[in-house]
């Protein structure tokens, strides 16, 4: 076992010791979702004040607004009653320093962990690589309140979302910690 399987394992154990949250209801008990990065300095538990059973989280790469974070969210409101959404990107995202066109290139290169310096993006391993990575768009991050805001209005036209849930869009800053809304995402996002 590695030390950090270890580590978390002790982690829950300790966890367990002390819980009491077992009575907890299955929806969210403040009714809203938030789709956010799945980058380690963010939490959404400390920024949007949450605990444990308040709200539904949904992370990936990015924050975006993919087909499988929409399908989370029309289960959270379909199944689980959440009336509100927020859109949360956040700043100095590694999804803004690579394309689709690189991250296939890596992929085909190899399947290793690849490293960045200040020429870009380098591969560390020897192939094989897979040219699958051609086909995935990687949803990758030029600005980040665009991509908010197209997020937003991908969420808001998506056939399987009703027009009364308000989806509101704002990016987190890293450096401060502050929520910085999108004020036209969030004007995109509104109940209708």
């Amino acid at each position: 076992m590695s030390k950090i399987h270890n580590e978390v394992l002790l982690a829950n154990r300790d966890y367990v010791s002390s819980f009491d949250k077992g009575d907890l209801a299955m929806p969210p008990a403040r009714q809203f979702a938030i789709l956010t990065c799945m980058d380690a300095r963010l939490d959404p538990a400390k920024y949007a004040g949450l605990s444990e059973g308040d709200a539904h989280v949904i992370r990936n790469a990015g924050g975006r607004a993919s087909d499988d974070a929409i399908r989370s969210l029309v289960i959270s409101y379909k199944l689980l009653g959440t009336k509100e959404w927020f859109v949360i990107h956040h700043t100095d995202c590694g999804m803004e320093t690579f394309t689709n066109d690189i991250m296939s290139d890596l992929l085909a290169s190899s399947l290793k962990t690849a490293s960045v310096d200040a020429t870009g993006w380098h591969d560390s391993g020897v192939g094989p690589g897979s040219t699958d990575g051609k086909y995935i768009n990687w949803l990758t991050i030029k600005n980040q309140a665009d991509s908010v805001l197209e997020d937003v209005k991908r969420i808001k036209a998506h056939p399987l979302v009703p027009s009364d849930i308000p989806v509101y869009g704002y990016v987190y800053d890293v450096k401060t910690g502050r929520l910085i809304e999108v004020p036209e995402a969030t004007a995109a996002g509104q109940a209708s």
